[in-house]
């Protein structure tokens, strides 16, 4: 059984009720939940969460909130692991006996059908533990300065100064969007980013963090830019 989680968790500081605000035009998790019935991977989809209200709103969307989420599990520091972990616990508590996991982020508009389907595929062909969404960086990090005490600037590797940018090795971060594992890596604690995990290549303009206003406006232009130009063709 495939399982689609989505950590929702209520009380949101940066921006109040972010995972049900509005995001052109539809509550933001609903995105998510869109993208994870499209695709035709899952034979359910969940919220995890804390808050009735949320938890309204996304079964209004179509997904299921079988439980609420205790509020140990429910704090500024909980990590996504062990909010993953309660779910797969409860299904099996339940009787029900999950082979891959997905847990899909509440605020991952540009999420596609499609990448997920490849994130599932990646696991079972690979055998690993975890796929994920992953993007390039699009300035090399070697390069990265930083902002001294005195209001001056220095590098992180001054030894790359005068190194050309295309010999300079990639590098990558997390897309933030989706993350499947199987159900026993969940549950085990395993470690996300390691040599136990295979990556799910994202382009740049389809990965957006959103945890600023300020992201969340340039979130709804890119958004609205790429639906426009789907709409032409």
């Amino acid at each position: 059984m495939n399982v689609a989680i989505i950590p929702a968790r209520g009380g949101s500081k940066r921006i109040p009720h972010k995972n049900i605000k509005l995001f052109c035009g539809k509550p933001i998790i609903a995105w998510s939940i869109e993208a994870a019935r499209a695709s035709g991977c899952f034979d359910r989809i969940m919220v995890s969460t804390d808050d009735r209200e949320i938890a309204d709103v996304a079964r209004e969307e179509g997904a299921e909130v079988p439980f609420m989420r205790p509020a140990e599990l429910s704090n500024d520091h909980t990590g996504t692991m062990p909010v993953i972990a309660h779910a797969v616990q409860w299904l099996r508590d339940q009787g029900s006996l999950p082979d891959q996991v997905c847990c899909l982020h509440a605020t991952a508009p540009f999420v596609q059908p499609g990448d997920l389907c490849r994130g599932r595929r990646a696991l079972l062909d690979t055998g690993a533990d975890f796929a994920f969404s992953v993007t390039n960086y699009v300035f090399p990090i070697q390069r990265a300065i930083r902002i001294t005490p005195e209001g001056r600037v220095s590098m992180f590797q001054p030894e790359y100064f005068a190194t050309r940018s295309q010999d300079l090795e990639d590098a990558w971060h997390d897309a933030g969007q989706f993350y499947w594992g199987r159900a026993d890596a969940w549950c085990e604690g395993a470690i996300l980013f390691s040599d136990a995990a295979v990556p799910v290549f994202l382009p740049t303009y389809r990965v957006q963090d959103i945890d600023t206003l300020e992201d969340w406006q340039r979130a709804e232009w890119l958004f609205r830019a790429m639906q426009a130009e789907i709409s032409s063709k």
